[in-house]
């Protein structure tokens, strides 16, 4: 698995049967899981959960504490794909 970088730039594929990469192939979307919601790689944990998480002030480490099947290399990664999407919209 590849890490990514802020600075990185990493578009969506779409591969067999619907299923839609992103975030470095990170981030799942199948319409077979959880009716197509975006979830870490591996997982059924929706990657909403960590902004979720986040955003109430709950810790990264609580965060992987709570979800053992999310690695801190998916968690840091997603955030700083978010960063990086937030960054190029600014420059664009």
């Amino acid at each position: 698995m590849t890490a990514l970088r802020a600075g990185d730039y990493v578009g969506v594929m779409t591969v067999k049967g619907g299923t839609h990469l992103t975030a470095g192939g990170l981030v799942v979307s199948n319409p077979g899981i959880l009716g197509g919601t975006p979830v870490f790689q591996g997982t059924r944990m929706p990657v909403k959960t960590l902004f979720d998480y986040l955003a109430d002030g709950l810790s990264l480490d609580y965060f992987l504490e709570s979800f053992p099947s999310v690695t801190r290399e998916q968690a840091a990664a997603v955030l700083r794909y978010g960063w990086q999407r937030i960054e190029g919209e600014l420059a664009a």
